[in-house]
């Protein structure tokens, strides 16, 4: 008796997602999975799913996204197949040789970081430039900017809930300073500061359009320019200062310390200078 082909359909990525949220999975991280495989239910178009299909799915993937890309959405895939009780149809990630060095191109400098401020600050939407410190002053995730509220505001500390996981995040007292006025102005007396005009919290989408509005005006490469640098702006300073890669995991939220590692790359230019500085050559 031959066996029934796999199909994947949009009313079983909707059970999966809600199997997602009764196991407490971030939101962000629903919508993406949900999101990676209704571009497989497309990329199908009708064909059974089946292993020779998911393995031109990964090529046709490979030729258009970074490898790490590409992975995230296989795990995605992966995921729902185990749910699904489809343990043959995984597929194999790619493999990655992860670089010690950062790519200057893609990370945001202290310099561009203050030039994005000051074009908030000159088109007066002084929401956006706290928005932009407030990421970057505390390392939050984007994700994480719910927490600030007026509450955390007064205390100078949020408790953040991410991934079943608490954390203390700490505002720095100029930070807490703009804030209150912030909130003072908006006439906010509780919940998160940062809202739509209808008073919902903001969402990455929100924030990514506004960032991405600032960068002709702060000139900055677009390519730079989304939240999740500005993370990664307070975890290479932090670093630079304290040189404690466990502890900056901690405040990071990390629950691996090879994550923060990625996070702490210098570039293979700064490497340079300092092999240079070593002076351990010593002909002429």
């Amino acid at each position: 008796m031959s066996k029934k082909p796999r199909q994947i359909t949009a009313a079983l990525i909707d059970r999966y997602a809600l199997r997602l949220r009764e196991q407490e999975r971030a939101p962000a991280t629903i919508q993406k999975y949900a999101h990676d495989l209704t571009t497989l239910l497309e990329y199908l178009d009708g064909q059974p799913l089946t292993k020779t299909a998911l393995i031109d799915w990964k090529e046709a993937l490979t030729a258009i996204h970074a490898p790490a890309s590409v992975n995230s959405m296989l795990a995605a895939a992966n995921g729902f197949f185990s749910y699904m009780g489809w343990g043959e149809l995984r597929v194999k990630p790619l493999k990655i040789q992860q670089s010690p060095f950062c790519d200057e191109n893609k990370e945001l400098s202290r310099e561009e970081y203050a030039r994005l401020v000051q074009a908030a600050e000159r088109q007066e939407n002084q929401r956006l430039s706290l928005v932009i410190q407030t990421i970057c002053a505390t390392g939050i995730r984007v994700s994480e900017l719910r927490f600030i509220t007026v509450e955390a505001v007064k205390t100078g500390r949020a408790e953040v809930t991410n991934k079943g996981k608490r954390r203390a995040v700490f505002l720095p007292d100029k930070l807490r300073r703009l804030l209150q006025k912030y909130c003072k102005a908006q006439k906010k007396t509780a919940g998160a500061v940062f809202t739509t005009r209808t008073g919902k919290p903001l969402d990455r989408s929100n924030i990514w359009r506004d960032m991405k509005a600032l960068c002709e005006s702060a000139g900055v490469e677009p390519g730079k320019v989304f939240p999740h640098n500005l993370r990664h702006l307070f975890a290479r300073t932090y670093y630079s200062i304290e040189k404690d890669l466990s502890r900056l995991a901690d405040i990071l939220g990390h629950s691996s310390i090879n994550t923060t590692r990625i996070y702490t790359a210098e570039s293979g230019r700064v490497h340079a200078r300092q092999v240079e500085r070593m002076g351990l050559v010593l002909t002429t």
